[in-house]
């Protein structure tokens, strides 16, 4: 199952041009059946069976959890909630694009820390 997130996560990275855009060295690799990309040797993305989770500021993360725009990121129902992460659920039900400006943010994140 991994794979299949491991190759959306490389295939939507490639066609939004983010490791260009950003400079950062970016890999991909597989975890917990699905997909994190790092940046600068820390995880600043996931795509797994929950959804599209990205490493940005607290303040932003609790900007669109409150906005109803992205949930909290939990891998288990019983599992804790993975605090700096917002969540959205099914990505591919929306255009790709949305996904460059999270992916660039989480990358400076990372960059940051």
């Amino acid at each position: 199952m991994a794979k299949q997130y491991v190759e959306k996560l490389e295939h939507l990275i490639a066609s939004q041009g983010i490791a260009p855009e950003t400079g950062a060295p970016l890999e991909i690799k597989h975890f917990f059946g699905g997909a994190a990309l790092y940046a600068y040797g820390k995880i600043c993305a996931s795509w797994s069976p929950v959804g599209l989770a990205f490493k940005l500021t607290p303040g932003e993360v609790e900007k669109l959890i409150q906005s109803g725009r992205a949930q909290p990121l939990k891998y288990f129902d019983k599992g804790h909630i993975k605090k700096g992460y917002a969540l959205f659920s099914e990505p591919e039900a929306s255009k790709p694009k949305r996904w460059k400006t999270y992916f660039v943010k989480a990358i400076k994140e990372c960059a940051a820390r």
